[in-house]
C-alpha cells in the first residue's frame, strides 16, 4: 500500500463512519498530515468523539481520552513520580497526554493551569517532571472539544492558547437526508454489523504521507496569497468596510505557519504536487477563524469569526 492508497483507505472508512460530516473528515486528515491539532466546537451528539474514535481505529496507535474536569490537576493529564516501596525510590507513571491520539474532552471545563500542561505538551513535545523531561510519541495528534452552548462552570481558552491548535472546526448537525442513514449505521453496529475489522494503516505510511506533503511545492504567489490573508486580519483598515470593525487582532505568524502547512496538505489530498488559491482559500476558516479576535462591535452584532474570514477571503484575492 502507497502513503496515498492509506490515506484515500482512511477517508472512505471515516467518511462511512461519520455520515453527512465530509468536511470535517477532510479537515481531520488535513491535520494529521500537517502534524497538527485540532480544536472542535459543536453541540452534544455531533460525533466529535467519534472522529478521533474512528481515527484511532483505522490506524495502527494508542487512544487516550481525558475527560476535563474542574477537579482535574496537572499531573492527571501529564504523569507524576510514584514512590516506589520495595525499591525506595521514584518512578516516572505516564499520564495519558503520552498516547498517539488524544481526546480531550471538553477541554473548557478544566482550569488553567490543565490546559496549560495539555498545551504545552502539544507545543513542546515533550512534559518536564521533577526536572526531567520526557518526549512525546512521533505520533501525536490532540483533538480537543468544546461545546458552544454550556458556558456555567467553563473556563474559556485564552486566544493565546487557542493559537497553538493547527485548525479549529466547526461540527454541524448533519443534514436531514442523513438522519436516516445515521439511525441505519448505528442500529448495524448495535447489533455486531459494524465496520470493526477494518484495515489498519502502518503510521510509516503516515510518516512517509508527510514526507511527500512537505515536498509539495508553493509557489512565490501562492506564499504572497497566504501573507496578504494573514496581514489582512492585522490591518483591517486597508481594506475598510465591515473588517475594519469587526476585527479588533488578528493572526499571529503561527496563523501563517499553519495557513501555509494545511494548504500543502489539502493539495496533496486533491492529488496535486502545488498549492493553489483553492487550496488556501479552502482551508482559511479553519486556520484563521480561531486566530482572529472580534472587535466589541462584532460581538454585540453577534458577527461569528466564520464570517468575518468569508468577508475577508471576499476582499482579499489572489494576484
Amino acid at each position: 500500500m502507497t502513503p496515498r492508497e492509506a490515506l484515500e483507505h482512511l477517508q472512505a472508512e471515516m467518511n462511512a463512519s461519520i455520515l453527512g460530516q465530509e468536511d470535517v473528515v477532510r479537515l481531520l486528515l488535513v491535520a494529521l498530515l500537517a502534524d497538527g491539532h485540532v480544536l472542535m466546537e459543536g453541540l452534544p451528539g455531533v460525533a466529535k468523539t467519534r472522529s478521533i474514535k474512528t481515527l484511532s481505529r483505522l490506524v495502527e496507535s494508542e487512544f487516550r481520552r481525558v475527560q476535563f474536569t474542574p477537579d482535574l490537576l496537572p499531573s492527571d493529564v501529564t504523569g507524576s513520580e510514584i514512590y516506589r516501596e520495595k525499591t525506595g525510590d521514584f518512578a516516572f507513571q505516564e499520564g495519558p497526554i503520552f498516547g498517539n491520539l488524544v481526546l480531550a474532552d471538553e477541554i473548557n471545563r478544566a482550569p488553567a493551569k490543565v490546559q496549560a500542561a495539555l498545551l504545552e505538551a502539544m507545543e513542546e513535545r515533550q512534559v518536564t517532571v521533577a526536572g526531567t523531561t520526557h518526549r512525546l510519541p512521533e505520533l501525536f495528534l490532540v483533538l480537543a472539544t468544546q461545546n458552544p452552548i454550556e458556558q456555567e462552570g467553563t473556563y474559556p481558552l485564552p486566544e493565546a492558547q487557542m493559537d497553538r491548535f493547527l485548525v479549529y472546526v466547526e461540527v454541524p448537525y448533519p443534514e436531514p437526508a442523513n438522519e436516516a442513514a445515521i439511525l441505519r449505521l448505528v442500529r448495524s453496529e448495535n447489533t455486531g454489523g459494524g465496520a470493526g475489522d477494518a484495515r489498519r494503516i502502518d503510521p510509516a505510511l503516515l510518516f512517509a504521507a508527510r514526507a511527500e506533503v512537505g515536498a509539495i511545492h508553493v509557489a512565490e504567489a501562492a506564499e504572497q496569497y497566504i501573507v496578504d490573508l494573514v496581514v489582512a486580519t492585522r490591518e483591517p483598515q486597508r481594506h475598510g468596510g465591515d473588517l475594519e470593525r469587526w476585527i479588533r487582532l488578528g493572526a499571529s505568524p503561527r496563523g501563517t505557519i499553519a495557513l501555509d502547512a494545511a494548504s500543502r496538505a489539502h493539495a496533496w489530498l486533491a492529488g496535486r504536487d502545488f498549492v493553489s488559491p483553492e487550496d488556501i482559500r479552502a482551508v482559511a476558516p479553519a486556520c484563521l477563524s480561531h486566530r482572529v479576535h472580534r472587535s466589541y462591535e462584532a460581538e454585540a452584532e453577534d458577527v461569528s469569526r466564520g464570517r468575518i474570514i468569508e468577508s475577508l477571503l471576499e476582499v482579499v484575492v489572489p494576484a
